[in-house]
């Protein structure tokens, strides 16, 4: 279903484009070359990816950047073209429209590419400039020494060609101004690809991060860490991988870390959340680190006392948060639930379209009081 909704906007988008311009197109071959080369380019994304092109050649490298950008391009030509049109249908009614206007239909469609890449250009600035969302809990267990923990979140950094050390060094250094006793990384570090992290040589920036209790991760559904070799390059940046396991912190509290139920990340079924966190005295605190905001019921049941999820990049693209706040219990923000809590970031970084509209990046900060 959704490749036919993809290929019905792209052809509604090069249609209605054809429409506006058809002025300045050539009568003799100019539909031909029109089509072609909008064709070529609403599609390269994909086309490309296919092609499974060296890492390091022009024509992917071109594509890792072209190719978000016309997904974006296309989804909010999409919009703007269909209020175009809802309000021609109207004015068959109402005409409301000036004259002008239905007479220059270039004048229209120069004005909505302007409107078009004036979202995308401020996405793209949104998007590189990450805030810091403070929380304050209270999780009412005992524990002996130090009653608070102060927690930093990253989530969904989708680090690659796009989302580089350039920006994982500006991430970090923020984290680090915060000095947190400990870093929580929330699944979806890596873009699916590992060659760039190991080539840009990531590891040695995360290593910056010096939280005294130690920098943990658990994977998300883009994670590629099915292969050793990979695990242990994130190993070996300091990070400690949680795969279906817990830990005691401090003697103070546990961390559980549930791994993505998917990609042959773990051989067989997943474990029951019961069976991961045997052995756990429930005296404690329990944090869960889980990539996506599910399964809260199971959770609760188990006597976690606050989950830490990202995943749902609040829709990243407006209006696709219409479909994530009906996915998810809550897709961003705080939840309190019969002496559960729920934290779910938006994500620090950007999957495909490197912009964001309608939501911010966000790097959680968390003062956590034990009482």
């Amino acid at each position: 279903m959704a490749i036919f909704i993809l290929i019905a906007i792209i052809f509604y988008v090069g249609w209605r484009g054809r429409q506006a311009f058809d002025r300045y197109i050539p009568r003799r071959w100019g539909t031909a070359v029109y089509w072609v080369v909008y064709l070529l380019i609403a599609t390269s994304y994909i086309v490309v990816d296919r092609m499974n092109l060296p890492v390091g050649s022009a024509v992917k490298s071109a594509a890792v950047w072209v190719g978000p950008y016309t997904i974006a391009f296309m989804f909010y030509a999409f919009w703007v073209l269909l209020l175009i049109d809802i309000l021609r249908l109207l004015d068959w009614k109402l005409k409301f429209i000036p004259s002008v206007l239905k007479q220059n239909r270039a004048w229209v469609g120069a004005a909505a590419i302007l409107l078009i890449l004036g979202i995308l250009g401020y996405g793209t600035w949104n998007a590189r400039n990450p805030v810091v969302t403070s929380y304050q809990l209270q999780i009412p267990k005992t524990v002996s020494g130090d009653k608070q923990l102060h927690a930093v979140v990253l989530s969904d950094l989708h680090l690659g060609r796009i989302i580089d050390r350039e920006r994982l060094e500006h991430i970090i250094a923020q984290v680090n101004k915060l000095n947190p006793d400990i870093v929580l990384l929330a699944g979806d570090v890596i873009d699916g690809d590992a060659r760039p992290y190991i080539e840009q040589d990531m590891g040695s920036v995360f290593r910056q991060l010096q939280p005294r209790l130690g920098t943990y991760m658990v994977l998300g559904n883009h994670d590629n860490m099915r292969n050793d070799d990979t695990i242990k390059v994130i190993q070996d940046s300091g990070i400690i991988l949680l795969r279906d396991q817990y830990r005691l912190i401090d003697n103070r509290f546990y961390l559980v870390g549930r791994n993505y139920p998917s990609r042959g990340f773990v051989p067989g079924p997943q474990p029951k959340l019961a069976s991961v966190m045997a052995g756990i005295d429930r005296q404690l605190p329990i944090i869960m680190l889980k990539h996506n905001p599910q399964d809260l019921e199971e959770a609760r049941t188990n006597q976690v006392d606050l989950q830490i999820s990202g995943h749902t990049h609040q829709g990243q693209l407006y209006p696709l948060h219409l479909i994530t706040e009906r996915m998810y219990e809550i897709d961003w923000g705080h939840l309190q639930k019969d002496g559960f809590q729920l934290i779910v970031s938006t994500g620090v970084g950007t999957w495909g379209p490197p912009i964001r509209v309608g939501n911010t990046p966000e790097i959680v900060d968390l003062r956590i009081e034990f009482n």
